[in-house]
Parts: structure tokens; C-alpha cells; sequence
């Protein structure tokens, strides 16, 4: 008889109550996606010093200072903007009470990614320190925390600091163990804020990261000269994007809103896709496929949106649905008219396309082949002279052998000398085709 399982007590006693931030520290992947030892550049630690400078570019994007500085010593991190500075009598609970700021108010913030009211609540509660000071006309309110927890506060006059905020934050070992912050992924991260806000300079130690053409040089600076024909950009109020076609191999993009990477796509992405596919045939008035005309390609696209919708909290993929009617249109239109202003890119575009089709084509036909090849090998191997017993076949098949000769010439005499029971023999090609100049195709029909 099977003893009765012993199972926990589950009463009053047991139902639990958690703080807004000892939830955080508690779920951490539910805010921050996964933790790391910053050996990646999606680990939490880089999540963290994100969710800080979107509040800097956030006052940029609405008019409020230009300069972003940032200073990472022995995993100290600290970040200094100009903007309008938090406003001196909240400051304790805009940076540690959930669901409290001022981006919920489309008058103060218009294009925010942090509208969940999460982010630097976050920064704060998974931080072994924390101290973050506004400065408003002249005067400051300064706090300090220790992972979430307020140590000291204090507020006094400033005649000499300009306008805006600084926050200092050192990420919590008992969160992410040994973990060290990599110059090239901050660096990388500093370039995307560039390109993303034309006009506003981050500096990162004695670097300078600044961008005067947006997407234009982000892509530029992905793909350098290694493309078929000039990068096509566009830059209107809500959307901004470039494209090109490489000689690389399937598609590269760059996704944005509200300046925040989406890493994964999202609808916003989906709709660039669809809208170049429609430019291109309305513009040659035919009919290619979505693989012809994206193969090789390279884009970049970033949104304005009032209400993003993102999939998760780490936001690395947008889920509205109602903007891809517009966004397919303004690409569309936008690649029309840019094939209608430059006639030679429109020419290696159309050559770069029906070379894609061609290739596609002369590979089906090959797969095709390959398949019936495969389902005539899969019945019987020509170049193997088989045994009758084998390795499953217990006792009979203990000293089954296999022998493999390099052409069919020299296994020629072993056929008629090998024990037909135990011995097999397989025939390799002699002879390599050698490859070098033929087409794909022809790679592919090589037995």
C-alpha cells in the first residue's frame, strides 16, 4: 500500500503580502527579463541603466535639455541630464512608489516608453544604493536608498548646478551575483539613443556619441559600403526609417518606439515589411514575392506612439495592432517616391530582386530534385554492397563489418572475395567535384 503523501498546511497563515518593491526583488525576471553577470547585452544590469536614461531622453524629446552624461566606475553608475528636473516634492515617491509619475499626463510627456510608471522604481528596489537629486531654480531634494528601502533625504539651495537630474545606482550583488558592466555594450546602447535623437549629445567617460542623420547612419554604420545601391531614408513626424540591399544573405533590422529597441519585432516592424514589399511592386507594377524583394535587405525603423503596447515589461516587442494600416501607407508611399526621384536605385533594386527570384527558383527546382533523390536512397543505397546479418541481429551479427573503399574501382575484386553474411562494403566517390565559379544550383545537384 503507498504511504500518503505529506503536504504543506495551506490556511491564513500562509497567504503573503508583498510591497510594490519587495515584489520586484522577489520577481525580478518579471521586470527586468533575465539577470546575467553582464556578459550579454540583454542582461538585467543593462536593463537597469536603460530604464534611467529613457527619463533623460524623455525630457530631451520634449524640449528640455540636450546633453546626457553618463559615468560607469567599479559598477557605480551615474547619470546626469538637463532637463526640468523632477519636481522637488515628489521625488522620494516618483523613484519608489509603483505606478507614480508624470508620464501617465500626455500634456508633460507625449512619446514616453515608461508609462507602466515601473521603471525607475526598479533601478531602486534591485540596487544595493541608490541616491537620485533634482535640481529645480536654484534649489535641490536629494535621497538616498538602499535596495528600496529610503536611508536619508534632504533638500537645500543650489545656485550654481543647472536644471535637471541626477541618479547614482549601483546594481545589488544579492540580485546579480558577479557581474561586471562591458564598455561596448554601453556604447552600443549610447549609439542607438544617438541615432534615435538627432540633436542630443550623451558622453560616456571622454567619448562623444552624437548623431546629426538618425537612421541614416545607424544603418550606415551596420552595413558601411557593402551595399547595391545608396541607403533610401525618410523622416516624417510619427515614423523614421532607412533601408538598403547588401550582398548578405537573409534580413537585418532595426526596430524602434519611442526610442526603446524592440529587439523582437512587433507589429510596428511587421507593417515595414509589408509596406516596402508594397512600395516595390506598386513602383514596377508587378507582383514579386515578400523572400525576392527582402533578401539581402537591411532597415531600420523607429515610431512615435502615444499608448505602446508591449508584450512584456521588458518591452522588446510592440503589440498594437491599430498602426499598421498607417505605417504600411507611409512606407509605401515613401518608397515610391524615392524609387521616382533616384532612377539608378530603382535599377539595382529591380536587378538585385529578379536576381533573388532567379536563385530562389533554380533552388526549388534543385530541393525538388533532392527530395525525389532522397525518397529513391531512402529504398535502396547504390554504392553499398550490404550484409545479411547485422549488430541487432544478436549472435549472427556480433562480427558484421563495414568497409569503406574511396571509389567503386577499389572495391571492385572485394565483392566477389567479401563473406556475403558478415562483411558489407560501401563505395565512396573518387573523385570531389570541384565547385570553384559554378552556380548554386549546381553546388546543390552534386551527389
Amino acid at each position: 500500500m503507498l504511504a500518503k503523501k505529506s503536504t504543506a498546511i495551506y490556511d491564513e497563515s500562509k497567504i503573503k503580502t508583498l510591497s510594490s518593491l519587495e515584489h520586484i526583488r522577489l520577481r525580478t525576471g518579471m521586470y527586468i527579463g533575465r539577470l546575467g553577470d553582464g556578459s550579454n547585452i540583454d542582461d538585467g544590469i543593462y536593463v537597469l541603466l536603460k530604464e534611467v536614461i529613457d527619463n533623460a531622453v524623455d525630457e530631451f524629446i520634449m524640449g528640455y535639455g540636450n546633453k546626457i552624461s553618463v559615468d560607469i566606475r567599479k559598477n557605480r553608475v551615474r547619470v546626469r541630464d538637463f532637463g526640468r528636473g523632477i519636481p522637488l516634492g515628489k521625488v522620494v515617491e516618483c523613484v519608489s512608489i509603483i505606478n507614480t509619475g508624470a508620464k501617465y499626463n500626455d500634456e508633460v510627456f507625449q512619446f514616453s516608453v515608461g508609462l507602466n510608471g515601473v521603471g525607475t522604481k526598479a533601478v531602486n528596489a534591485l540596487s544595493e544604493h541608490f541616491r537620485v537629486v533634482s535640481i529645480r531654480g536654484s534649489r535641490y531634494a536629494e535621497a538616498v536608498f538602499g535596495r528600496g528601502k529610503l536611508e536619508k533625504q534632504k533638500t537645500g539651495r543650489s545656485s550654481k548646478e543647472p536644471d535637471g537630474t541626477f541618479v547614482e545606482f549601483e546594481p545589488d550583488p544579492e540580485i546579480f551575483g558577479d557581474y561586471e558592466f562591458e564598455e561596448e555594450y554601453v556604447e552600443q546602447r549610447l549609439w542607438n539613443y544617438a541615432y534615435l535623437n538627432s540633436g542630443l549629445t550623451l558622453t560616456f567617460g571622454t567619448k562623444k556619441f552624437v548623431s546629426r542623420n538618425g537612421l541614416y547612419d545607424l544603418l550606415h554604420a551596420e552595413v558601411g559600403d557593402d551595399t547595391v545601391y545608396d541607403i533610401a531614408y525618410r523622416k516624417a513626424k510619427r515614423i523614421e526609417f532607412s533601408f538598403t540591399h547588401t550582398n548578405n544573405y537573409g534580413e537585418t533590422y532595426f526596430s524602434f518606439v519611442n526610442g526603446q529597441y524592440t529587439s523582437d519585432g512587433g507589429t510596428h516592424l511587421s507593417a515595414f515589411r509589408e509596406g516596402l514589399l508594397k512600395g516595390v511592386n506598386e513602383f514596377f507594377s508587378r507582383n514579386y514575392s515578400g523572400a525576392d524583394v527582402r533578401e539581402g535587405i537591411a532597415g531600420a525603423i523607429s515610431i512615435k506612439l502615444q499608448n505602446p503596447v508591449f508584450e512584456s515589461q521588458t518591452k522588446n516587442k510592440l503589440g498594437n495592432t491599430e498602426i499598421r494600416g498607417w505605417i504600411v501607407n507611409e512606407v509605401r508611399s515613401a518608397v515610391v517616391d524615392h524609387l521616382h526621384r533616384n532612377g539608378a536605385t530603382a535599377r539595382k533594386l529591380r536587378e538585385k530582386v529578379e536576381k533573388n527570384e532567379k536563385l530562389r527558383k533554380e533552388l526549388n527546382a534543385v530541393k525538388k530534385e533532392a527530395r525525389e533523390a532522397a525518397r529513391k536512397i531512402a529504398l535502396k543505397i547504390p554504392n553499398l554492397k550490404d550484409c545479411k546479418y547485422h549488430l541487432t541481429d544478436g549472435s549472427k551479427g556480433e562480427n558484421s563489418t563495414i568497409f569503406i573503399t574511396e571509389g567503386q574501382s577499389a572495391s571492385g575484386s572485394m565483392v566477389s572475395a567479401r563473406d556475403v553474411y558478415t562483411q558489407a562494403i560501401f563505395s565512396l566517390r573518387g573523385k570531389p567535384q570541384n565547385t570553384f565559379s559554378r552556380s548554386r544550383a549546381s553546388i546543390y545537384r552534386n551527389e
